[in-house]
């Protein structure tokens, strides 16, 4: 059942004159950076979490309306998309489970009947690059694909954003380039290192989603499609290693690709030299195998372009890297600023980001 959470003292939402707009996903590394944009452009917002509790400390939580509820809750979902003009979609699984592709697929049909009875004006829903027509991707990319077809085939307009590997501090891909390349000068490497991906800046990744809620549903976009995002480098995963020594301050790194790493020996690999644990470095590790570019690239057209441009690689590592990370986690909310400088870590991200990896030999000389 969803339960409203406020504050008789906040700001209500309903002073606002922008849309409705109810965020699934808020506590994740992109929803705790949305919400804030929203806010600042005049959205009424409100958000569904699971656990209100990870939300108490936010400093925008009295700007909101918090609906308690899970996404599979058919009743949490109609109760929380009353009088909402967008529902944005910001969840994506990565379970475990052998039937996590179906426990998926059956959680988005449950959010589109709901969007749908409840006369909700557009869906938008983050998903990521993958190939046109390819038939072998991994089974969590093949299961965010789905989602996405399956929200663009509801009665209500869909714009599907594919992003591909979002650079900021705390952001899960960001962290696993940042270990890798600190800890390893040498590394023996899979050999999708040489696979095409066009990465983006975590700045760039919620202003088109934020464009996304209130473009017009005119011409091309009245029935909804999927639109592409990205920086404008196309690189490889190894030159975007080897660009992040250089903006690191570290010497160029040895990479030896071999074909004989699988993602399952991989993502193992990613688990002892990163702190991702390795129920999230697999599902990382097996999107890597396919090229991740944009191939349609008219996001700018359709939703309007960034302020200052679309931000490059090296650009969005420097302001991943502005704010220098120590042994512990930095300055909580009162330092936080993801309004103005998205890139910086948050409270709200996982435990582990943000802390400097040791270099492996100083581990090992127990320094």
């Amino acid at each position: 059942m969803s339960t409203p959470h406020g504050s008789p003292d906040a700001q209500a939402p309903d002073a606002r004159s922008g849309p409705r707009v109810l965020v699934i996903g808020a506590t994740g590394y992109i929803g705790s950076r949305l919400v804030p944009r929203l806010l600042a452009d005049g959205a009424r917002v409100s958000v569904l979490a699971r656990t209100p509790a990870r939300l108490d400390d936010v400093p925008w939580r009295d700007q909101v309306t918090i609906h308690e509820g899970g996404l599979g809750d058919e009743a949490a979902l109609t109760e929380a998309l009353a009088g909402v003009d967008v529902a944005c979609h910001l969840v994506h699984s990565m379970g475990h489970t052998a039937d996590f592709e179906r426990e998926e697929r059956e959680t988005t049909e449950v959010f589109v009947r709901a969007v749908e009875a409840a006369g909700v004006g557009r869906i938008v829903h983050l998903s990521g690059l993958h190939p046109e027509g390819e038939t072998d991707l991994s089974t969590h990319l093949r299961s965010r694909v789905e989602v996405g077809r399956i929200m663009l085939a509801s009665s209500v307009p869909a714009l599907v954003i594919q992003a591909g590997v979002v650079i900021g501090s705390g952001s899960a891909s960001f962290e696993m380039i940042r270990h890798l390349t600190t800890r390893l000068p040498g590394m023996v490497t899979p050999k999708w290192v040489s696979n095409r991906i066009q990465p983006i800046a975590v700045r760039d990744v919620v202003h088109y989603l934020a464009a996304a809620t209130t473009v017009p549903l005119e011409g091309e976009l009245a029935d909804g499609r999927v639109i592409d995002v990205g920086a404008p480098d196309v690189l490889t995963y190894g030159q975007m290693m080897q660009i992040y020594a250089e903006e690191a301050g570290l010497h160029r790194r040895l990479m030896v690709p071999v074909p004989v790493l699988t993602p399952k020996l991989s993502s193992l690999w990613m688990g002892l030299v990163t702190p991702l644990e390795t129920g999230l470095a697999r599902p990382l590790v097996e999107s890597l195998r396919c090229e991740a570019i944009v191939l349609n690239d008219d996001a700018d057209e359709v939703l309007g372009a960034p302020p200052g441009g679309r931000t490059s690689y090296r650009q969005a590592l420097r302001e991943a890297l502005r704010v220098p990370h120590g042994p512990a986690r930095p300055a909580l909310w009162p330092a936080a600023d993801p309004l103005g400088d998205p890139a910086r870590l948050l409270p709200s991200d996982a435990d582990w980001a943000g802390v400097r990896p040791p270099a492996v030999w100083h581990a090992r000389a127990g320094k």
